[in-house]
């Protein structure tokens, strides 16, 4: 862009006119023209074929006539016409001349743009044919800045008419004719969103300077679709642009050459995605790699393709399997036309591993992988490129409860494991760690047979019991019930504690559920020596130790008790003397006449060692001491014939 395009205002011209006579020169300044005032709207001056005619004739005649005077139109010829014209005299007189410029002219109209031919380059200027009635000269004043004229004769030049003149031609100007015009096209852009071309020709605080024919600001945002940093790059380099923003008052004017990609971009979009279609195998570029996946160019749409179908497997970060710029085949698994949104996949071109997981794995198969993840749940081993399987918290250790299987494995960790279960629909295989280890439950049975004596540690405490660990791997459990023969226990805290070192008998093994129940209170079988040391029929002394409405319970020994039904107790009645039962008792709970805390005799009437049961009869024992007594009494007085009364009567004489 010349410079004279950048200030047309700076311009002053001063136009000369002399009379006919030289009597002297008149000048007058002509001011600045704005482009506000220089518009269309300002007359243009026309000329008729007689003034043409009078210029011919008379060349010294350095006016002009306006299209202002009146002039005669042309009227059609007829002989009387033409005899007329005949008979008028061809000279015109000096002094109708003289007083023809003693009257005023209109000024000539300025404003109009034309688009002439240079005549001439002069030392005064450029001499311009417009193609009108008259010829215009563009000052040299207006070339000074771009260092000369740079027309020749021939040239095409844009000019502005002024309203001055010299040296009898009309001013003309060139810088403003171009100005106007190219505010007219950047105003037309502007409002019919057409395209301009521009050089980038400095770059200021926030953007560059375009020049579309008078400096225009590009900001640095919409110069491309993704931020640019390095902005001297672009100085000198043409380019395309739309008008955003203009104010024509302040000489203003804003562009963008993002909305031209957009606009391109859509375009390729919708026509793109015209071809797709789920399902179909596409090539691409990789524009861009992230955590989670990989943005894919696929010409004029982008698509990601996320790390989880990248390839069969795991990896930490997609640049593992692929890098920017590489170009791959992808495939289109979803579009989403609205939004332009498109997922692609990459390992589904690939070979399926799982397709031959279970002819390569079978069941009880042992394998060696990697850990290469830990959940609360369990560890996730790394067999082969994409396939992985999990041993679960509860398949790493026969005898350790883990609550986490990081107390077990870490990351990184070169396992053995046991193919459990395979679910190739799934994609998933159940491994087995401990499963690589003898199994302490397999002979259990025969070490640990039931009704031995065992000796182990308590391991933990629950409501219902303690658990015992016999061995690794082998728990047992003690039931609170089985912790004492005499005390109700509510807790086997009362008796146990975490870390303990007991002895408890065997009572049951289960195998299946892999549990054996212990018991404490059977190391110390009173109940089974009880039973050994005592029959049926025999009468035993026993303290009642409480009472009940169903009878006494009495005890024999430590820790054995026996119960004494109340149809034991007392002789069987005559039913119309069955009241009198009532009137013996003492009180509600309390059975006479047995009194709690006081020793008597009982006679064994049942046994059941299984069920660790005792039944006495009060009553049968009664009846049997007195037969005892009436044998002693009758042997000590050899007297065959003694009854009770008198074996009684003998008692208590003798105490």
């Amino acid at each position: 862009m010349s410079p004279e395009y950048q200030n047309p205002e700076s311009h002053a011209f001063t136009a000369e006119a002399s009379s006919a006579e030289g009597a002297g020169t008149v000048r007058v300044a002509t001011p600045t023209v704005t482009e506000a005032e220089a518009t269309p709207e300002v007359a243009e001056t026309a000329f008729s074929t007689d003034d043409v005619a009078n210029l011919a004739e008379n060349p010294e005649q350095p006016g002009k006539q306006s299209r202002d005077v009146p002039h005669e139109e042309p009227q059609e010829q007829t002989p009387e016409t033409i005899q007329q014209a005949a008979d008028k005299p061809v000279d015109t007189p000096m002094e109708q001349l003289i007083e023809q410029y003693a009257v005023p002219q209109a000024a000539p109209a300025g404003g109009e743009i034309f688009d002439g031919r240079v005549i001439a380059v002069t030392d005064l200027g450029v001499v311009v044919d417009v193609g009108a009635k008259f010829e215009g000269l563009v000052p040299a004043q207006e070339f000074l800045d771009t260092g000369g004229i740079h027309f020749q004769s021939g040239d095409s030049i844009a000019v502005e008419r002024l309203p001055e003149q010299k040296d009898g031609y009309v001013l003309l100007s060139h810088v403003r004719a171009h100005r106007r015009r190219v505010w007219e096209q950047i105003e037309k852009s502007h409002k019919e969103g057409l395209t301009l071309t521009g050089k980038v020709v400095d770059r200021i605080k926030g953007g560059l300077v375009v020049d579309i024919g008078i400096r225009a600001f590009l900001p640095a945002s919409q110069l491309d679709l993704r931020p640019v940093h390095d902005l001297e790059a672009w100085k000198d380099r043409e380019l395309e642009c739309r008008v955003l923003k203009l104010n024509r008052k302040r000489g203003n004017v804003v562009v963008s050459r993002r909305v031209i990609l957009e606009e391109e971009q859509r375009k390729q979009r919708e026509a793109f995605a015209e071809t797709l279609t789920e399902g179909s195998i596409v090539t691409g570029k990789v524009k861009n790699i992230t955590e989670y996946g990989v943005f894919v160019d696929l010409g004029g749409l982008d698509g990601l393709l996320h790390i989880s179908d990248l390839v069969w497997g795991r990896i930490a970060h997609p640049s593992e399997a692929v890098s920017a710029g590489q170009e791959i085949q992808v495939q289109i698994l979803k579009f989403d036309k609205e939004k332009m949104r498109i997922s692609l996949g990459r390992k589904q071109l690939l070979p399926d591993p799982w397709v031959t997981v279970p002819e390569r794995f079978p069941v009880g198969t042992h394998l060696r992988g990697k850990v290469v993840g830990l959940a609360d749940y369990g560890a996730f081993v790394h067999i082969e490129a994409g396939v992985e399987g999990l041993v679960h918290v509860s398949e790493m250790s026969w005898s350790k409860r883990l609550k986490h299987p990081s107390k077990m494995v870490k990351v990184g960790d070169e396992v053995e494991v046991v193919v459990l279960e395979l679910k190739p629909e799934q994609r998933r295989i159940s491994l087995g760690l401990k499963q690589t280890s003898q199994d302490p439950w397999a002979g259990v049975a025969e070490k640990y047979v039931v009704g031995s004596v065992v000796g182990g540690r308590v391991r933990n405490l629950a409501d219902f019991g303690a658990f015992v660990e016999l061995e690794e791997g082998i728990e047992g459990l003690i039931h609170v019930s089985d912790l004492s023969w005499t005390e109700r226990v509510k807790h086997p805290s009362e008796k146990l504690k975490k870390g303990d070192t007991v002895e408890a008998k065997v009572l049951r093994i289960d195998g299946e559920h892999r549990r054996i129940s212990l018991g404490l209170k059977q190391v110390n079988d009173i109940w089974a020596n009880w039973f050994a040391e005592h029959k049926l029929n025999e009468v035993l002394k026993g303290k009642v130790v409480r009472n009940a409405a169903f009878g006494a319970f009495v005890e024999l020994a430590e820790g054995i008790e026996a119960l004494c039904h109340i149809s034991e107790i007392e002789e069987r009645r005559p039913k119309g003397e069955s009241g009198d039962r009532s009137k013996q008792k003492t009180g509600k709970g309390s059975t006479a006449p047995l009194v709690q805390g006081k020793e008597y005799e009982f006679k064994v009437i049942r046994l059941d060692p299984e069920q660790r049961k005792i039944s006495l009869s009060y009553r049968a024992a009664q009846k049997q001491v007195e037969r005892r007594d009436i044998e002693v009494f009758r042997s000590s007085k050899s007297s065959p014939n003694a009854t009770i009364g008198d074996a009684i009567l003998a008692k208590r004489q003798a105490n």
